[in-house]
């Protein structure tokens, strides 16, 4: 996989980031890389449980009510691992920043996927997965 190829993610045009394909673990990858039925949208396919938005570096469990709602998740379901802070609040002020709406105007291309954050960042630095402490698993 190269970081110009798309994984499914909630969110239009491909993943630009090479760190972003470095998921924290198997399980996150796995869900993330996994080939969408091609009869549903992926926003309604019940096999997919966890989504990524590269634009705002969310990861979250879609909400199956016909949009694309999800719930923002802070931790790995499979590994424990603290998930990067939500870019969220950064692409809105940065919106603001330079005057534009995000419901009315034509945004830049760059501002569509991730390549507005990792700009200018190194390779995987702003993205820092924590290891839990400790691990509870099923005896």
């Amino acid at each position: 996989m190269t970081a110009d190829q798309p994984v499914f993610v909630a969110g239009p045009g491909p993943v630009h980031t090479p760190a972003v394909l470095r998921h924290c673990c198997d399980g996150m990858r796995a869900q993330l890389e996994r080939e969408p039925d091609d009869d549903l949208d992926p926003w309604d396919d019940p096999d997919v449980v966890v989504v990524y938005m590269p634009r705002f570096d969310e990861y979250g469990l879609p909400i199956r009510d016909g949009g694309t709602s999800m719930v923002v998740i802070g931790y790995c379901p499979w590994c424990g691992a603290r998930l990067p802070e939500s870019r969220r609040d950064a692409w809105f002020d940065e919106m603001d920043r330079l005057g534009l709406d995000p419901w009315e105007d034509e945004l830049p291309e760059e501002f569509q996927t991730d390549a507005w954050w990792h700009k200018g960042e190194a390779d995987g630095a702003a993205r820092e997965f924590v290891e839990p402490e400790r691990v509870i698993s099923p005896a």
